[in-house]
């Protein structure tokens, strides 16, 4: 006995977004989060560099 795959037919323009919703919306959750935390972090740096009182021009001196 063999089993033939059944087509329903096209997908309803709802079930489309359903579809890719759940196949990229992951993927852009994670992109999202990535970039507030790169943000948050960077923020973060910047509040540490001007906690120990040295101009940012003069730090960047000292750098090079």
């Amino acid at each position: 006995m063999t089993v033939l795959p059944l087509h329903l037919g096209a997908l309803h323009p709802v079930e489309q977004a359903l579809t890719l919703l759940l196949a990229f919306g992951p993927f852009l959750l994670l992109g999202v989060v990535i970039a507030v935390r790169r943000r948050q972090d960077a923020a973060e740096d910047v509040d540490e560099g001007a906690a120990d009182g040295v101009p940012e021009d003069v730090r960047a001196q000292r750098e090079r």
